[in-house]
């Protein structure tokens, strides 16, 4: 019976030791989650700037393409 309640009170701090351990791996886990999206923001930030260069690259042609119609009388 002793030994049963020995383990008993030795469950307590193997218990909070690995809860410590969890949670730091959590955080250590999401620091390093957030530190890649971080890198793939910046990615993703740039294909955008890209694209919208793009975009309005297009849009100007068009507009001259429609100003020259107009001009010339079609």
């Amino acid at each position: 019976m002793t030994s049963m309640r020995g383990a008993e009170r030795s469950i307590d701090p193997v218990l909070a030791s690995l809860k410590d351990n969890v949670l730091y791996l959590k955080h250590n886990l999401n620091a390093r989650a957030i530190a890649s999206l971080r890198g793939e923001l910046a990615s993703v930030n740039s294909d955008v700037t890209r694209l919208l260069e793009a975009m309005n690259a297009a849009i100007n042609e068009s507009n001259e393409f429609i100003a020259e119609l107009r001009s010339s009388g079609a």
